[in-house]
């Protein structure tokens, strides 16, 4: 990915009756590459995902999909298409946001947003609003990155604060 280029989002992971809607920036260079959300494997994500379902990761990016669809949970970013040199969520910039109130409006069975990170959460505000549904929780949460930045919590903080996604599946 040379500099700026645009790169666009992965399709949303959605299975049938998601409670909780995980939505992170835009997917780095790795995962990009893969074509798989948190495909970094020093990132975070599935690590507390599944510390959180009580299950192994398993080693298939298509397993951790289905089981991720099982567990009533939906996954994609707010930004649609932006110029990003390398990964990291300081170097977005003109960003575009993936069409999420269209979204949210099919899958009405969503009850929780949470956001991976304070980027996903400011594209989300500057360009969608905290008000799209007025029966969905928002949650901004510690971001799964493993990059040193400010305000960094070690990987037992995360999980502790990610379980509030819990309520929202199991009720």
């Amino acid at each position: 990915m040379e500099k700026d280029q645009k790169i666009y989002s992965l399709e949303p992971i959605i299975g049938k009756d998601a409670r909780v809607f995980i939505l992170g920036s835009m997917p780095g260079k790795k995962s990009l590459l893969k074509k798989q959300y948190y495909g970094n494997d020093r990132n975070h994500f599935w690590k507390i995902i599944f510390t959180i379902l009580g299950l192994e990761i398993p080693n298939e990016y298509s397993n951790k999909v289905e089981l991720l669809k099982e567990h009533h949970i939906a996954l994609w970013d707010v930004i649609y298409e932006c110029v990003r040199e390398g990964s990291l969520d300081s170097k977005i910039k003109d960003e575009e946001p993936n069409d999420i109130s269209s979204f949210l409006q099919n899958h009405p069975t969503i009850k929780l947003i949470v956001f991976n990170g304070n980027k996903a959460f400011e594209v989300f505000k500057k360009h969608i609003g905290l008000n799209t549904l007025s029966e969905v929780d928002y949650k901004k949460l510690p971001s799964t990155s493993p990059t040193p930045g400010r305000n960094v919590k070690s990987l037992e903080e995360k999980i502790k604060e990610w379980r509030i996604i819990e309520k929202y599946l199991y009720s």
